[in-house]
């Protein structure tokens, strides 16, 4: 079963209230995903397939050494999608802050950042697209850990012109790989579960 299968069916069952809120860690197999504002302009310069989802947020690519995290969640306020994208990036934030990477939200611009200094320009090290659907969450986050960058010279990643694309190996010259940080994800994670979660019969799993 894909990760898109298991994220359905997850979610059908939280919905209906027959499982209670998780979060999915997993590596994704390379693949080019369109969020629903994908532009043409902005798809592989190749002619690489993508694979379309009903995510917000534009094209992007996954694979290996990226951790992918996908919360599950019933919304204890369904109107509290800010609130919800804002604590996903400070779970990253303070990730980053373990290998003293400097990790900053960037205005108007999703996901977590590094700020230009004298290794570049500013620089997406996690990338946020979320879809909130009967109240219950799906999709979530990717942080850049160890993968190759050389799949985003091929696209116009998130639709970003202005700025390049980093990792956390990158940034503290040592290799990080997703499962040297997934039970931090969780545990900084579960430091906002009774702000997001809307019951006890919803507690993350």
């Amino acid at each position: 079963m894909q990760g898109w299968d298991i994220q359905r069916e997850l979610h059908n069952k939280v919905v209906a209230g027959d499982k209670p809120s998780t979060v999915l860690l997993l590596e994704h197999a390379a693949v080019y995903t369109a969020g629903k504002l994908t532009e043409d302009h902005e798809r592989p310069f190749d002619g690489t397939p993508v694979v379309p989802v009903d995510r917000g947020g534009k094209l992007t690519w996954h694979g290996p050494g990226q951790l992918i995290a996908y919360p599950i969640l019933k919304l204890k306020n369904r109107a509290g999608i800010r609130d919800y994208v804002e604590r996903l990036e400070a779970v990253m934030i303070a990730i980053m802050e373990d290998y003293g990477i400097k990790a900053t939200r960037v205005k108007g611009r999703a996901g977590v950042w590094v700020l230009a200094d004298d290794k570049g320009p500013d620089r997406k090290i996690a990338a946020i697209g979320i879809r909130v659907l009967d109240g219950v969450t799906m999709h979530g986050v990717a942080i850049n850990c160890s993968n190759d960058l050389a799949p985003y010279a091929q696209i116009i990643a998130c639709g970003i012109t202005d700025a390049s694309v980093t990792t956390m190996s990158i940034e503290t010259g040592k290799t990080i790989n997703p499962a040297d940080i997934a039970e931090r994800f969780i545990e900084e994670f579960r430091k906002h579960e009774e702000a997001l979660v809307s019951s006890p019969e919803g507690a993350l799993q």
